[in-house]
């Protein structure tokens, strides 16, 4: 039973703390799609995304007036396009599928158009990843994402240049939209089979048929809850993050729970991570200031983001039937108001961001950096994020945005959950014969556990 002020403390949290259920994304295998003719095989996939997610919108916007819940996001995300187009070669015309299925549908994203090339790459995937400027930049709601390297097979430095050229390529032809078809592409190390958050979302090759996968929020209902106690010490408010996550992590068991029996589907994981917005009271920043750092940035900032990203674990597991995804705390920097001012302030650097990323969820999201930044040192940054990902046996990303036309001290808005990016500066050194030698980086010694 609940007492009357836990109720009345969670109405407070959905009216007030922008508490709310980040997404619900229909996981779906396409497997049995595959066909070595292009048309068939886009066939197969429109019929079978359109007749498995149709309900999928009505079902949502029904639980969310039912439980007073908003739900920001309705996803599907699909088996790696790469594996599905490989015998028939169409990635292209199987994104455009996508995009058009997913549009009748309704859905605010559809992910998918991905390769896993973390050990090597086929003739075919190579070939795929050729395809990722156009089809990403002539389609609406379509994310893409390339896992290039894990703490087993260590990195593909080869991919890794591939794809510094590719995001290059993309930021050109998306140049009148702020180059915004980079944000819809992710660089992965030990990317996830059961990711239900955007960019990066995939189904795979592990999954099921299809599942019901949760995503939830919940910054300033932590971030309100450190702030009603001052006087508490490190312990005291770690145990705080704790109780709230449990809190938060429960609404999303219960929407996942009744999506996916009204859906006639499994249920599947609760993926329980902090995902800020642009909004105000809606930052992960905010929540590391109230713990007591002056600004986000400064020096402590790693050490409060371990125990925030920690205690959220902690706390959301015992509230999940399964908890999976990427679970943590996010640190986009567009897409959360404290992170945007800390950079405007000059607190926050991509250096300090990537020390970051050793302890939080996923990586350098959504930073947008000078549109005249090279392809060599876009690699770069992926292939230290990769470091920190495949030595920390963790998920590490890059969703960078090089926005053509842009310097440093300007600012771009990419609008709605996206917010507004100042553009960061990089530094200066030269990577190129690095990122020119290729091969692959050795995984560490930890990996060899067999």
């Amino acid at each position: 039973m609940f007492t009357n002020n836990e109720i009345i403390e969670t109405i407070d949290m959905l009216d007030n703390r922008h508490l709310d259920v980040r997404t619900v994304t229909l996981s779906l295998s396409l497997v049995d799609c595959i066909d070595s003719s292009v048309g068939k095989c886009c066939d197969k996939v429109y019929e079978k995304i359109t007749r498995v997610c149709k309900r999928l919108v009505p079902v949502c916007e029904s639980l969310s007036k039912r439980f007073g819940v908003e739900i920001v996001n309705k996803r599907i995300a699909v088996t790696p396009i790469s594996i599905i187009g490989a015998s028939c070669g169409g990635y292209t015309e199987l994104c455009k599928t996508l995009d058009r299925a997913g549009r009748e549908l309704g859905v605010d994203f559809i992910g998918g158009y991905s390769a896993l090339v973390h050990k090597s790459a086929t003739a075919a995937e190579n070939a795929f990843l050729d395809t990722l400027p156009q089809a990403l930049s002539e389609t609406e709601i379509v994310c893409g994402s390339v896992n290039v390297a894990s703490s087993k097979t260590g990195i593909n430095l080869d991919a890794v240049g591939k794809l510094g050229r590719v995001i290059k390529d993309l930021a050109y032809r998306t140049r009148d939209i702020n180059s915004f078809g980079c944000g819809k592409l992710v660089v992965f190390c030990n990317a996830v089979d059961d990711n239900p958050f955007m960019a990066g979302a995939f189904t795979g090759i592990s999954e099921g048929d299809c599942s019901v996968n949760v995503g939830v929020s919940g910054p300033g209902v932590v971030e309100y809850e450190i702030n009603k106690h001052p006087d508490y010490d490190i312990t005291s408010v770690c145990e705080l993050i704790k109780r709230t996550a449990f809190k938060i992590t429960r609404l999303g068991q219960l929407i996942g729970s009744a999506a996916a029996k009204e859906l006639g589907l499994p249920c599947g994981i609760v993926d329980l991570s902090l995902a800020p917005t642009p909004a105000v009271g809606d930052s992960v920043a905010r929540v590391l200031e109230s713990i007591g750092l002056s600004r986000v940035g400064s020096c402590g900032t790693t050490a409060a983001l371990a125990l925030l990203n920690d205690a959220v674990k902690k706390g959301g597991v015992m509230a999940a039937n399964r908890v999976g995804g990427l679970s943590g705390a996010f640190i986009p920097v567009s897409e959360d108001a404290g992170m945007i001012d800390a950079v405007r302030a000059g607190a926050l650097n991509i250096e300090k961001l990537e020390a970051m990323t050793a302890v939080c969820s996923v990586g350098l999201d959504m930073i947008a950096v000078p549109g005249d930044t090279s392809a060599a040192v876009i690699s770069a940054m992926i292939a230290d994020e990769c470091a920190i990902g495949m030595i920390n046996n963790k998920t590490t990303a890059v969703r960078i945005v090089p926005v053509y036309g842009k310097t440093v001290g300007d600012e771009v808005d990419f609008g709605g959950l996206f917010g507004t990016a100042p553009i960061m500066a990089v530094n200066g050194g030269d990577p190129s014969a690095f990122i020119a030698r290729g091969g692959v980086v050795p995984p560490p010694i930890h990996a060899n556990k067999n």
